[in-house]
């Protein structure tokens, strides 16, 4: 998980905004974040705009604390952005 990421103690949760060039770049990560998120069954909440997307990721339900599932989740984000921006 990049040094990119907020981690919010109220609410409790990590934040992280990525900026692209071009919607179609941000319409590609979006798609790839969507199959990345069925895979790993965790379903961040999401705002985007034409070249950016803020990426937001709370606690289980009932749950008190981030776990290392969620840590991971956001560190594949980061690759899937490291990817899209390398190509």
């Amino acid at each position: 998980m990049s040094s990119e990421w907020r981690e919010r103690k109220r609410p409790l949760c990590l934040e992280q905004r990525y900026e692209f060039g071009s919607y179609t770049e941000l319409r590609d990560f979006l798609d790839q974040a969507a199959e990345l998120s069925e895979r790993e069954s965790l379903y961040p909440d999401m705002g985007f705009g034409t070249d950016y997307v803020n990426v937001t990721i709370y606690p289980d339900d009932g749950s008190a604390a981030l776990t290392d599932k969620q840590r991971q989740f956001a560190a594949m984000l980061d690759d899937l952005f490291s990817e899209q921006a390398s190509s």
